[in-house]
């Protein structure tokens, strides 16, 4: 059973011998047209064992991240519905280093441990699935300023690496069933297929996308897609207002608005890459999350309001309506620098979208954009440059609020992505192609 195992999962292609003895056997019909139905038999042997294999990780995973996702609303619903669970956070930070202590995680590297995983082979630890699953729901339950995305590529890459060492699959394989996992995660838990799958092949290299992995990850998202939409998880879907028409004043008022959006992408990498190297100067990793807790905590309360608790995705759509508070996107920055900084478990892909949508909505207006407009354009232009995954950008841009403003945000992704820099929400991405010595 094993032999039969490994021959169907590790099936090989057409090697450089064989094309060789295809191209000068002209004269030898037969010969040709054995190696030719051997090598085609062959590559539908590979087709139908991704086909199978990224079906099977989706549905898994659909599942996981649907029980993910109600589990992070429960907790949300629980920390409206006792507000003092906030004044709990910096004790949910210890209990939080305390799980990881026991199960032997001393270095977690979050969602930079599932890229590596992608370009170097690296397997993402097992246990990190459950201790992510609930560590991101401990951050939601006590109000720290958090995502959910992270949680997902690392939920979708540990679980992918799960079916990896049953099925004895080679190191090569082992990449892509990472990018089937993140595939699957994110669409489950977003609605948005199609940017998740070329996110998951993207992400790890900017610039340079793994193409021979996208089937495999465009199945598996979809069938993590299909699974969690079954089971009641809504689309994550906007209604885009005030498109302009596409005339020379709105196409300067968006490049502008993108130019400024490019450089505060740059801010947001720098500012939870700094708190991150702040807070390690604390060497125990208890007082570090204590610490964060508490400043977390204290802010929220100086402030008087809970918006800036969990992922907020209440006042994006607020914002995307066209009403934002005009410092809102710097206080969402700032505790999410603190938060994820001070080892808090979640993602940062969520509160990019607060910060890019609030500060489009203020930023936008004063442009002379339409405000809701505004917020849509910051929204997908900061996702961009906090990510450097351009094509991605436009893909959920289309997936969020249609293609009626497709020309818009392709400008608005294209600028981003050239004005933010070389930072990156994930260290341990790679930036393939020189941003800046374009054809060089």
């Amino acid at each position: 059973l094993n032999t039969s195992v490994n021959w169907w999962y590790n099936v090989p292609v057409i090697n450089q011998h064989e094309r060789r003895v295809f191209m000068d056997n002209k004269h030898n019909d037969r010969r040709i047209f054995d190696l030719a139905m051997h090598t085609w038999l062959r590559y539908a042997l590979v087709f139908l064992k991704w086909l199978l294999l990224a079906a099977v990780i989706g549905m898994a995973l659909g599942f996981i991240s649907t029980a993910f996702h109600y589990s992070v609303d429960f907790a949300q619903e629980l920390r409206l519905a006792y507000p003092w669970l906030l004044c709990l956070l910096p004790v949910g930070g210890l209990i939080i280093v305390f799980m990881y202590r026991v199960c032997g995680v001393k270095d977690d590297r979050g969602a930079n441990a599932v890229l590596e995983a992608t370009i170097n082979g690296e397997p993402v630890k097992k246990r990190v699935a459950p201790l992510i699953f609930t560590g991101t729901v401990l951050t939601h339950l006590f109000g720290g300023s958090a995502g959910r995305e992270g949680a997902a590529l690392q939920l979708g890459g540990s679980i992918a690496g799960l079916f990896g060492g049953v099925f004895h699959i080679k190191p090569g394989d082992g990449r892509v069933l990472t990018i089937c996992g993140m595939s699957a995660a994110f669409s489950a838990l977003f609605g948005t297929p199609i940017t998740a799958a070329v996110f998951a092949v993207s992400v790890a290299s900017a610039g340079a996308v793994q193409y021979a992995a996208l089937f495999p990850s465009v199945v598996s998202a979809f069938a993590g897609f299909l699974v969690s939409s079954a089971l009641g998880v809504p689309p994550t879907r906007f209604e885009l207002l005030g498109i302009p028409a596409l005339e020379a004043a709105p196409v300067l008022q968006v490049l502008a608005l993108s130019v400024l959006a490019g450089w505060l992408s740059l801010i947001f990498c720098k500012a939870i890459g700094g708190v991150h190297r702040l807070a390690g100067r604390v060497e125990s990793p208890y007082l570090r999350l204590f610490l964060g807790g508490c400043t977390v905590a204290a802010a929220s309360l100086l402030l008087g309001t809970r918006d800036y608790c969990g992922a907020g995705m209440d006042v994006i759509a607020r914002a995307l309506s066209g009403r934002a508070e005009p410092a809102a996107f710097i206080l969402k920055l700032l505790l999410t620098a603190v938060t994820m900084g001070a080892g808090f478990k979640g993602g940062e892909i969520v509160p990019s979208f607060f910060v890019g949508a609030t500060f489009g909505c203020t930023a936008g207006a004063l442009l002379g954009l339409d405000p809701a407009f505004g917020a849509a354009m910051g929204l997908t232009a900061l996702f961009c440059g906090v990510t450097n995954c351009p094509i991605t950008a436009i893909l959920l841009s289309v997936e969020l609020f249609g293609g009626g403003a497709l020309p818009f945000f392709a400008l608005a992704c294209a600028a981003s992505y050239l004005l933010s820099g070389y930072s990156s929400l994930y260290g341990a991405q790679r930036i393939v192609l020189d941003k800046w010595h374009i054809g060089e």
